[in-house]
């Protein structure tokens, strides 16, 4: 399977500073857009409120029925997010399985291009291609997201200036969910790079559809002969999870990394029906080997009569590449009542009785669990018991536990209910009981993972995931799935888990940092511009004046990142609802302040991904799409009074990838 991929247009949602095994291309520069423009297909953005200029060539999936409206009753997902007043929508003539292709009539094909998207992923079956009349061959195409919001998307069509083209909806998918694709606002020339003013954001996969990639969970985060270690789960066949796989990454200092080969394989030779794979784990230090353990997952509807999950290991005496053990599974079977699964392990030294231990995450009908086992050897592993039991509010599957000590408590964290959970409390070497629980972060993360580096720090990577959206504008680009940064966790004042970028974060700045010294802010400030970067900002509390105050970030005069802190409730939130492309809501968090009444937030941007942190400990992650070039603006606005900011900083970052 191909790793790396080149596609005709660049790739501009790909993070910078956030782990991303997969696609990687080069800087991609469009031609003069006034050079070769020619009239574009008739109709172009269906605002005749009919198919006139378009031809059914076949099959039922368009027709008239097809033309709709902002919004529609029988679409699952909201708004259409059209241009004007119509758009194709590819499931409203006949459904999901019906079949057809739409044809825009012929027009000479301009330097560049640009089109509305939206619909099911599957570039073989749905998409939007632009066919050459005298060959009948299909130049370039684009597939949908699974999502009915259309994204812009476009195309360098300077290799066929001149020639005469046409525009071709082609859904031969029949399947019934997501088996339609939606086609909006065709523009040729300089109009199809702008909006008046503002500059779309290049999107999509200028060539024939090539395999994209997955990205979830980090896993055998573990530091080994002075590298650090990240391993995810991948898939290197499409933008969705199936046939996983481990990749790998190394570092020095757990910012600046390499990607290495894959690490492990999928059990079982690949078929594309079977979504067997090698699931998350952890890696120890092993008397000198790198061990990974891991959850073997088989897909027992493809092997019937099959434990769908055991627990299996590998080593690795160079930290690259890894051999099975021969005894695999370790953990053939799971214990007792656990119904909802059985996964993920994590190992840790229990400082109790200085012996390896390992927790597993899992579930009944009413609640999640974690389940303990013990070993000398790191491969014969004896069940002790059910460590902790929930109480049904957080799910009933508690996946990606992970347990640990930090001064004289312990912490568990683990994901319920598609959010990451911890809890501190006490541990007698069998059972845990937990004193104080919340939110590892307030926002998107799930299946974080911790480690012990070789200096004592326990770090902290999670995957950049929001299980309630079906919205993942990257798809287009042909990945899904990111990586945090790497986090120090700590106690907080109050006895909570807090957590924090590592200090090394620091040596990705690069070029001259923005330094505002004592601000008094009324109304607005601007601060710069920066789609990557790091904005630290302190506030003194005593001395504002305002009841509340705005950072604006990702902001033109069209879009905008709204983070808000209200004095009187002392409430965080973060507001996606203007951001572009992804998913939009609204996050709360209350902060503390400290006794000197400074709240502090540091504050990482990465093209798509926006790390909030607090100075009180509290973690606030987004996914961030948005829509033109311009949408760098920093503002700092304050409501109705006064803000004062002793400092302020903004400093660009560079690529943390090698």
């Amino acid at each position: 399977m191909v790793l790396i991929q080149t596609f005709k247009s660049v790739i501009w949602l790909l993070p910078l500073i956030h782990h991303y095994y997969g696609a990687l291309t080069n800087a991609f520069s469009f031609p003069d857009c006034q050079k070769d423009q020619y009239p574009g297909p008739e109709n172009p953005g269906f605002e005749t409120g009919t198919l006139d200029g378009w031809t059914v060539v076949s099959g039922t999936a368009f027709g008239q029925g097809s033309l709709v409206g902002e919004t529609d009753p029988r679409s699952c997902c909201g708004n259409f997010n059209q241009d004007g007043n119509y758009s194709v929508w590819g499931y409203g003539n006949d459904g999901d399985p019906a079949v057809g292709i739409l044809q825009s009539s012929s027009f000479q094909a301009s330097s560049v291009m640009s089109l509305l998207v939206g619909g099911g992923w599957d570039p073989d079956n749905l998409y939007i291609g632009l066919i050459r009349d005298s060959d009948n061959t299909l130049l370039l195409s684009q597939t949908g997201m699974d999502d009915e919001a259309y994204i812009r998307i476009i195309w360098d069509t300077s290799d066929w200036a001149g020639q005469l083209v046409h525009i071709e909806a082609h859904d031969s998918s029949t399947s019934n969910s997501w088996g339609h694709i939606n086609i909006d606002d065709i523009r040729v020339g300089c109009v199809a790079l702008s909006d008046n003013t503002l500059t779309f954001n290049i999107l999509g996969q200028a060539n024939q559809p090539a395999d994209g990639s997955w990205t979830n969970d980090p896993c055998g985060l573990s530091e080994f002969r002075g590298a650090h270690h990240l391993f995810n789960q991948f898939n290197q066949d499409s933008p969705f999870s199936a046939h996983i796989l481990w990749s790998h990454a190394t570092s020095p200092d757990a910012v600046h990394w390499k990607r290495q080969p894959i690490a492990l394989i999928p059990p079982f030779p690949y078929n594309p029906s079977d979504n067997s794979g090698r699931w998350t784990g952890s890696a120890v230090n092993d008397n000198g080997s790198l061990r990974l353990i891991f959850t073997d997952f088989t897909d027992t509807n493809f092997h019937p009569g099959a434990e769908s999950e055991v627990v299996s290991t590998a080593d690795s005496t160079d930290g690259v590449t890894f051999e099975l053990f021969s005894g695999n599974p370790v953990i053939a079977t799971p214990p007792p009542d656990t119904p909802s699964g059985f996964r993920d392990p994590k190992v840790f030294m229990d400082i109790t009785d200085n012996t390896w231990k390992m927790v597993l995450g899992g579930g009944d009908s009413t609640s999640g669990k974690v389940f303990l086992y013990s070993t000398s050897d790191l491969v014969s592993w004896t069940y002790v018991g059910v460590l902790i039991k929930g109480d049904g509010s957080t799910g009933t599957m508690w996946e990606c536990p992970n347990f640990f000590p930090i001064g004289d408590k312990w912490v568990l964290f683990y994901g319920g209910n598609g959010q990451g959970w911890w809890h501190v409390g006490r541990y007698d070497g069998t059972t845990f009981v937990s004193e104080i629980t919340g939110l590892l972060d307030i926002g998107s993360i799930y299946a974080a993972q911790w480690y012990v580096d070789e200096g004592g720090r326990n770090l902290l990577m999670a995957w950049v995931y929001d299980f309630d959206t079906y919205k993942y504008p990257s798809r287009v680009n042909g990945y899904v799935g990111a990586t945090t940064v790497t986090r120090e966790l700590f106690l907080r004042d109050n006895g909570g888990l807090g957590s924090r970028p590592i200090v090394e974060i620091e040596s990705l700045a690069s070029g001259d940092p923005i330094i505002l010294r004592a601000q008094t802010v009324q109304r607005s400030l601007f601060i710069g511009n920066s789609s990557v970067g790091r904005l630290q900002l302190s506030v003194d509390i005593s001395s504002t004046t305002a009841p509340s105050f705005n950072l604006n970030v990702f902001s033109s005069n069209a879009e905008t990142t709204v983070i808000t802190y209200t004095l009187a409730t002392k409430t965080l939130t973060l507001d996606t609802t203007q951001a572009g492309y992804g998913p939009q809501g609204t996050w709360n968090a209350e902060l503390t302040v400290s006794s000197d009444n400074i709240l502090g937030f540091d504050i990482l941007l990465d093209h798509t991904i926006l790390e909030i942190f607090c100075s009180d400990g509290t973690a606030l992650t987004a996914s961030i799409y948005p829509r033109y070039e311009e949408s760098t603006g920093i503002f700092l606005v304050a409501a109705d009074g006064v803000v004062t900011a002793p400092d302020i900083s903004l400093t660009p970052y560079e690529s943390s990838w090698a």
